[in-house]
């Protein structure tokens, strides 16, 4: 049972929206090269209205809004050896990944555990050294072309030889307390214009990835979810490659106006997982 108290109002917030590049642009994760500005974007932190989910009726849905908040305890006491997490915690995220969303299949492929840093919120939550913290930038984590990407590396690394429908879930859990500090948003995908979303990159030492950005849009429905516990998931599509079908879910972390003096800077880890469907 949950002891925190639900709170219905809407949090009037600030989220950090793309407002104009005039190429594409890069944000770098490590020390850009030849003194370059660490984004090529220009960013703008636009007011947002953001309701409580858990005072809603009829609850969201992973297939109509593009996310849903599960019940889904885990066995799990930390999260601080990467190879403890691959081998406990991977598998319960792929089960709730299936049952969640009727794939057949599901393969988690990536893992991040944030920790925020006390007084800083960050657009990605981790640059050059630093450790992820909340990522305060409104984003989707994949387009289209980064999703194939993903799906043709776990496709040669599973020895898959075809898929005809496939997806990828984020699955966002607190590692430990109640989630007062930091929130997570998520925006209704049927709120969001395709013209809203710009591909990106993020520069990481290693690879360079591409992401959506969005474009401010009044029309943009943002949830949270309060005080989410440690036995609650928050599911939401980042891409589905079957048309009709909620696919790029925004989402950031915001500075709740209501949070506690002294509340401990969030912890939480997410996992990125492919959905194979026959």
């Amino acid at each position: 049972m949950h002891t925190t108290p639900v709170n219905i109002e809407p949090v009037s917030a600030t989220l950090e929206y793309l407002h104009s590049a005039s190429h594409k642009p890069v944000t770098y994760m490590l020390a850009p090269p030849g003194g370059h500005a660490w984004e090529t974007g220009s960013y703008a932190a636009m007011p947002v209205t953001i309701r409580d989910g858990r005072g809603r009726v009829d609850a969201p849905a992973l297939e109509r809004e593009g996310f849903q908040l599960c019940s889904a305890p885990s066995a799990m006491t930390a999260f601080g050896e990467r190879e403890d997490i691959q081998r406990r915690y991977y598998p319960e995220m792929e089960e709730l990944a299936r049952a969640v969303s009727g794939a057949s299949r599901a393969i988690v492929f990536d893992h991040l555990v944030r920790r925020r840093a006390p007084g800083s919120l960050s657009p990605f939550g981790a640059r050059d050294g630093q450790r992820p913290s909340a990522a305060t930038r409104v984003h989707c984590d994949f387009t289209p072309a980064s999703a194939q990407r993903r799906l043709a590396l776990e496709m040669e690394a599973q020895g898959i030889d075809r898929v005809s429908r496939f997806a990828i879930l984020n699955l966002w859990r607190t590692t430990r307390l109640p989630v007062l500090d930091a929130p997570l948003a998520v925006c209704d995908t049927r709120t969001v214009n395709p013209a809203d979303l710009v591909a990106a990159d993020i520069v990481y030492p290693t690879r360079t990835g591409e992401i959506f950005e969005v474009l401010y849009n009044p029309a943009h429905a943002w949830t949270y979810f309060h005080g989410m516990q440690f036995d609650e998931v928050l599911a939401f599509k980042q891409y589905d490659s079957a048309p009709g079908m909620p696919c790029h879910t925004p989402h950031a972390a915001f500075a709740h106006p209501a949070t506690p003096p002294g509340t401990p800077p969030r912890e939480s880890i997410e996992i990125r997982c492919l959905l194979i469907f026959d």
